[in-house]
């Protein structure tokens, strides 16, 4: 029963050039896939780049128990993430840390007055009567063209989207026409709309605290003429001018606002005033319809909530598109603008071109408006790019002089064999470059100065493990046995210590980067990242080339240089093999052939 386990183990030992062909083919291919991207650097954390990075704790509102929960940060996540983009910044990183935390970092280049009022604030949300709808460009020239338009949702921008009150008494879809491109027809579509219009009689306007606001005298021309003159001149592809557009506007005036149709492009509104606010919201659910199959979002008012939607969708259902919508405004952007058809109360569904993913969505920006959180400011570090450059520069020194030391050790102790050492570190080295290079568009990861540190420190951990190989074999050298069955018997007692010790590593840097917060999760991902690399090429390549080199004279007939010499390292003399007595032993065994 011995002869096939031998047999097995022999054919295994046999091709070791399998092994390194496997491995170094996927290095060519991660490296090739890193050029392919585009991404030939890793990406660089605030605190080497430079930026700003912003500390957030979630606090629950008086009377809301438990409101601090994954559900409720991941939505604060979204729209923090949100208003970050509306300033303008690329490449901004928004992430839960925690249970209770949320991490802003910002790169160079922003304003960090700016976006600490921006993210700390809570959000705006707001139901506003549409007025009236066009193209997202601006119209400088008078044309007789026009284009038809659609009612805007986030997730799909369909013009089918509508509210019905329950599910019941469900309203047929209609494309809601968008006014004349050109500006004098824009202009006239603006002025004949807030005449028309049914939300900006003040009896029936409210504010967004749900108060409502004092009776005021019809909008003056001058007022009509500049909404006018804005939404003519407003292009909703400039991040600058959404931002504009919306900034100083109150809940009881008309707005002007930009949002996205199914096509993926942009539409300009006028809105009438806040007619019900965020905290109106009860909650909101994606859910399936049961009838339909297809994928809703539901919404339960409030008590006062329910009065101010009953009464606006009231007027809303009599007229005509694009009149009979009203928009889901976030932050002044239309994120919805399902049309009625019929007076709707306590309960409303959203139905369209909805995925489980853009009903999710837009079920979240609608709990937003009742998120029973609050946030406040723990800390704000501001680190320029020279001095992140700086930092960079140390990191990369120490890094090389613990590199060098360990080379000198390796070097003077093991001679010949660091140089197997030494080239598994390149191998560990490069894929830990190209992966941390490649997880940087893939995941957002971003290396900062802890991560720097976890690397460093990763170097002696992946040069431990080839210590314990190479005493193992040693060990066995000093036995009396040759290099060939040297590595082989050594193998399996140093793949369970190099085992047990990564083991431990991992579980060490699995445990900082749950419990921690902030940058010193970067310095756990990296070292978890180099634990697992070190078992990879340990086993991959470390072993396979000591199998390769055993059969080599130089290091098989035990060389000086060789850091195998048999002499060097007090071996005891060659251990014979014995014969089995076949038949009954006559007289005693000579104590030499044992």
């Amino acid at each position: 029963m011995a002869a096939p386990k031998k047999g097995r183990s022999h054919g295994a030992q046999s091709r070791p050039g399998r092994v390194l062909a496997f491995i170094l083919i996927a290095m060519v291919a991660l490296t090739g896939g890193m050029f392919l991207s585009g991404h030939k650097t890793p990406r660089l954390g605030i605190d080497l780049a430079g930026g700003t990075s912003i500390t957030l704790k979630a606090k629950s509102e008086p009377g809301q128990k438990n409101a601090v929960n994954q559900t409720n940060m991941n939505t604060a996540v979204s729209i923090i993430e949100r208003r970050v983009n509306g300033l303008g910044v690329t490449e901004s990183e928004v992430q839960t840390q925690g249970s209770d935390n949320i991490i802003v970092n910002i790169p160079k280049g922003t304003n960090e007055a700016q976006a600490r009022q921006q993210v700390g604030t809570t959000a705006q949300l707001y139901f506003r009567p549409v007025i009236t709808v066009a193209a997202g460009q601006p119209t400088p020239k008078p044309s007789a063209s026009s284009s038809s338009g659609t009612g805007k949702d986030k997730a799909t921008g369909n013009a089918t989207d509508k509210a019905t009150d329950g599910g019941k008494g469900k309203a047929s879809a209609t494309p809601t026409p968008t006014p004349t491109s050109s500006a004098t027809s824009q202009g006239r579509a603006v002025t004949d709309a807030l005449k028309a219009g049914p939300s900006p009689t003040p009896s029936a306007t409210a504010s967004a605290s749900g108060k409502p606001t004092p009776a005021a005298s019809p909008t003056p021309d001058a007022a009509t003429a500049a909404l006018q003159k804005k939404f003519t001149e407003l292009d909703c592809t400039d991040k600058a001018a959404r931002t504009t557009v919306t900034a100083g506007v109150r809940p009881q005036d008309n707005a002007v606002a930009c949002g996205k149709n199914s096509a993926g492009q942009w539409e300009k509104y006028v809105l009438g005033p806040a007619e019900v606010n965020g905290k109106d919201v009860d909650k909101a659910q994606a859910t399936i319809n049961q009838q339909t199959g297809a994928w809703v979002v539901n919404m339960d008012f409030t008590g006062s909530g329910s009065k101010k939607f009953s009464k606006i969708t009231s007027k809303l259902s009599q007229q005509q598109p694009p009149m009979n919508q009203f928009a889901i405004v976030l932050d002044g952007d239309v994120v919805s603008a399902p049309s009625v058809s019929s007076t709707l109360s306590g309960s409303a569904e959203i139905s369209g071109s909805f995925n489980q993913q853009s009903a999710q969505d837009l079920a979240n920006v609608l709990s937003y408006g009742a998120l029973p959180l609050s946030f406040q400011e723990q800390s704000v570090t501001t680190v320029t790019a020279a001095l992140g450059g700086e930092q960079l520069h140390a990191g990369l020194i120490a890094g090389a002089i613990g590199l060098l030391l360990v080379v000198i050790y390796l070097v003077v102790y093991y001679r010949g064999l660091s140089l197997i050492a030494l080239a598994s570190l390149l191998v560990s080295a490069i894929l830990t470059y190209v992966i941390m290079t490649l997880l940087g568009p893939a995941i957002g990861f971003a290396l900062n100065l802890p991560a720097v540190c976890g690397a460093i420190v990763a170097i002696g951990i992946t040069a431990d493990s080839f210590i314990v190989f190479f005493e193992r074999i040693r060990d066995e050298i000093r036995e009396g046995r040759s290099l060939r069955p040297s590595v082989e018997r050594a193998w399996p007692r140093a793949r369970r210590t190099i085992l047990v010790s990564d083991f431990v590593s991992f579980l060490a840097a699995a445990v900082l980067f749950i419990v921690t917060v902030g940058k010193v999760q970067g310095f756990a991902f990296t070292l978890g990242l180099t634990t697992v690399l070190d078992v990879v090429v340990v086993f991959l390549f470390t072993k396979p080339l000591m199998t390769i080199l055993a059969r080599k004279k130089f290091f098989a007939n035990g060389h000086p240089w060789s850091g195998l010499d048999p002499k060097r390292l007090g071996a005891k003399p060659p251990l014979r093999r014995t014969r089995r007595a076949t038949g009954p032993a006559v007289g005693p065994v000579d104590p030499k052939e044992a």
